[in-house]
């Protein structure tokens, strides 16, 4: 007499001759539809532009901004301080030259008496309190809006430093990680062990700054950063977009970033924290918001909007089951047989 086709399926899986999960397909019924799941992103690191966001050779003054704050700044120091200070070291260089050549013994040799100048010396008074005054108002403004808080519906994402890589958090969109460390030097000792060399893709960027993992934010969007550390002081910074922070161990600071067009941002730890301190950069690549959420959907556990990204919801070992659904391996098996 026949077997019937689930017998049959069993004894060949009893047997070793097919494997448990194939014999449990072939005759388990079709499963309802999984819930609908944002599909998995794709994202291609950008290139960076050559000069832009990262230091040039015999460059003197600021890196190119890309930030409002960094633009205020940028103007506060060439349109006010630096016109200040040229006036004042050339009015002071004007002061010696007189007094060396219509002063000196030769030409002056009976000294004047003069000991007071009412007038002289509330000039030279007041005046620099003028300047001060002067210089105080733009700069207490930059101060106030660089410590400006961060909307309440802003991307927060929490910068760790570590000897020597950070790692960079996403709570609000999933709250995976990502670990970011110094590409190694063709040619020289390996810096960081697993890490590919710089130059190996058409995306790198200057030696000493790329890193293996950038720090990806969405561009024209304020990000709530939080910074601390996990051992020693570090600092977070990225010149061309006007942001230094201390990263300090049991502390969290944190400041706004508001990046005005997508590009790549390079910076470096600026405390010395050791013997790598040279060799732990930051990479900060800024794109549209629509790249910026491919990107997270390729991490596993990433989530937008409440979408994750496709597997992230099965992220176990085979022959495993999560947690939740332990409870119905059982029912699966007896319909099966």
């Amino acid at each position: 007499m026949a077997k019937a086709p689930g017998l049959f399926l069993a004894s060949l899986t009893a047997a070793g001759i097919m494997a448990p999960q194939v014999a449990l397909a072939a005759v388990a019924p079709e499963p309802a539809a999984a819930p609908a799941q944002a599909a998995a992103g794709s994202y291609t690191p950008m290139t960076p532009t050559p000069g832009i966001g990262m230091p040039v050779d015999g460059g003197i003054g600021f890196q190119q901004q890309f930030s409002k704050l960094g633009e205020y700044g940028e103007w506060i120091h060439n349109a006010v301080l630096l016109p200040i200070i040229g006036v004042i070291s050339v009015f002071v260089l004007v002061l010696l030259l007189i007094i060396i050549v219509r002063y000196n013994r030769r030409a002056n040799p009976v000294p004047s008496k003069t000991s007071h100048h009412t007038v002289l010396e509330v000039i030279w008074t007041l005046v620099p309190v003028l300047i001060l005054v002067g210089i105080a108002i733009p700069s207490i403004d930059l101060l106030a809006k660089q410590y400006k808080p961060a909307p309440k519906d802003a991307l927060t994402i929490k910068v760790t430093g570590n000897q020597w890589f950070w790692t960079y958090g996403y709570p609000d969109n999933g709250d995976f990680e990502v670990i970011s460390n110094m590409l190694n030097l063709p040619g020289q000792p390996t810096i960081n062990n697993g890490v590919r060399e710089v130059g190996s893709e058409p995306w790198d960027g200057p030696s000493h700054l790329e890193v293996d993992n950038r720090m990806v934010v969405p561009v024209g969007e304020p990000i709530r950063l939080q910074i601390t550390a996990s051992d020693v002081i570090h600092s977070f910074a990225v010149p061309s977009l006007w942001f230094k922070l201390d990263a300090v161990p049991g502390r969290i600071n944190e400041k706004v970033l508001v990046v005005e067009k997508p590009g790549v941002y390079y910076g470096q730890c600026s405390e010395l924290c050791g013997a790598k301190h040279g060799y732990m950069p930051i990479a900060v690549e800024a794109l549209p918001r629509d790249k910026y959420n491919a990107w997270v959907l390729t991490h596993a556990g990433g989530a937008i909007d409440g979408q994750k990204a496709a597997g992230s919801e099965t992220d176990y070992l085979p022959g495993e089951q999560p947690a939740g659904e332990a409870s119905e391996a059982p029912a699966a098996e007896a319909a099966a047989e």
